[in-house]
């Protein structure tokens, strides 16, 4: 059996438990979540909002996080300009960046989603329009998404991850976290075999106060 967390990270908070950089200090997952021996399967950019995952179950972080299980994540994306097919159905082709061309994704247009208001919130330019985007990768590179816009054109302003798997958002306000208990197959020893999928069963809500 595992326990896995499931984290709606604010804007401007490091998805780890400790700030090693020097100087002004940053915001971590320890001013919200106290439970002990639980990590982050995968990671979300200081400042980038939504979705993390974390659990205190090596075989469960691994099959969230290996890039070898593609795990689809879904991300909402507001962009500078009105994103054109063109660029919508480069991101779907695959886009060239520095270190390759990446996987095929799911890419559309959406409405503005009813969200949380970002804090601080994004800068706009009055002659330049925003758009939305959904986008679906499998891979998990450093910035990716943010790059994949810039590349066909389109800067990234605000970035939320939505879904990872079956596991969303849903439900969750910035700084609260739901706990679910998860019950998995007898596994052999690490390094053996991958995980096989698990089933997801109890739930728990567990809320912390907003950063003040």
């Amino acid at each position: 059996m595992a326990e896995l967390i499931l984290f709606n990270k604010p804007f401007q908070v490091l998805s780890q438990f400790t700030d090693d950089r020097a100087g002004q200090p940053r915001a971590t997952l320890a001013q919200w979540i106290k439970k002990p021996g639980f990590y982050p399967a995968g990671r979300l950019d200081y400042d980038s909002e939504g979705l993390l995952l974390l659990t205190n179950h090596g075989a469960l972080q691994h099959r969230i996080a290996s890039p070898t299980n593609k795990m689809p994540k879904t991300y909402w994306v507001q962009v500078e300009g009105e994103i054109s097919d063109d660029a919508i159905g480069q991101l779907c082709s695959g886009v060239e960046l520095k270190d390759g061309l990446t996987r095929p994704a799911s890419a559309r247009r959406i409405a503005e989603p009813e969200v949380w208001a970002r804090v601080p919130p994004v800068r706009y330019r009055e002659s330049v329009p925003t758009s939305w985007l959904e986008l679906t990768i499998t891979e998990g590179r450093n910035r990716q998404v943010r790059r994949m816009t810039a590349a066909v054109g389109y800067p990234t302003l605000r970035l939320i991850r939505y879904r990872i798997g079956d596991w969303t958002l849903d439900g969750l306000k910035p700084g609260h976290f739901r706990l679910e208990t998860i019950h998995l197959p007898d596994t052999p020893p690490a390094g053996k075999q991958n995980p096989r999928k698990t089933k997801p069963g109890r739930r728990t809500t567990n809320r912390r106060p907003s950063r003040k």
